[in-house]
């Protein structure tokens, strides 16, 4: 009996002792509120949800959206903008500009997101450049506005987890010329980020699953000029 108690107390962390007691009565066991009360698990924080239990319930409805920087080979600096949804890890808009602003955001949330397929949440950080224009957008589209705590980049994680990807597996490897070629190439990487590579998360399955091959010759096709490779049966 007190196992079961603790086990229901560890995961159901906003029930109190009158609720537990309450399913224990429907499970047939004769106990007593205070004896369930005595030997629940005790809460260390609050007993509402936290931000991971948040993002874990809610991911199919949750995008994340940011910027990142990019130096040009004349020392130039271009902006690029992505926006990610936390289920299947979808990359669903990238773009680049060397001029960020708060129009030029809300004109990509609004491209990036047709009507019938905008997330309930979007979590973004605190920078100045998401102003009331952004913030409008969102509302009139029917996305509730999450930002981040301050000095919290791990309320963000996903997003800054892709935009690490996207250096590491990109951006580190080229030397950018301009703002098209740029545009280009990040295009082209989300097209392999979303078609080809496998995650860990996912069950070492791309955003956009691929079905498993098992007969036919295998061939590789270059992507991004030979960084990676796409292997295939034919």
């Amino acid at each position: 009996m007190r196992a079961l108690i603790r086990q229901m107390s560890i995961d159901n962390s906003l029930w109190g002792a009158p609720r537990i007691h309450g399913e224990l009565l429907k499970l047939g066991f004769e106990v007593g509120q205070s004896s369930v009360a005595k030997y629940m698990v005790k809460r260390r924080g609050p007993p509402s949800q936290g931000w991971r239990t948040f993002l874990h319930n809610h991911a199919p409805d949750i995008a994340a959206m940011d910027l990142f920087v990019v130096p040009t080979i004349g020392f130039d600096l271009l902006y690029a903008f992505v926006i990610v949804r936390l289920d299947r890890r979808k990359l669903v808009w990238i773009n680049v500009t060397a001029t960020p602003t708060a129009e030029w955001i809300a004109r990509q949330i609004t491209e990036a997101f047709p009507w019938e397929e905008t997330p309930r949440y979007l979590i973004r950080d605190r920078d100045r450049i998401y102003g009331r224009i952004v913030t409008r957008r969102l509302r009139a589209m029917g996305i509730r506005d999450k930002p981040t705590a301050p000095g919290s980049p791990w309320q963000n994680g996903f997003v800054e987890r892709l935009i690490g990807s996207i250096r590491r597996e990109c951006a580190d490897h080229i030397i950018v010329l301009g703002e098209m070629q740029l545009r280009r190439i990040v295009k082209s990487y989300a097209n392999y980020y979303n078609s080809v590579r496998t995650h860990r998360s996912l069950n070492k399955d791309p955003p956009i699953s691929r079905p498993v091959q098992r007969t036919g010759i295998i061939s590789s096709r270059p992507v991004l000029g030979g960084l990676h490779h796409h292997y295939t049966r034919v």
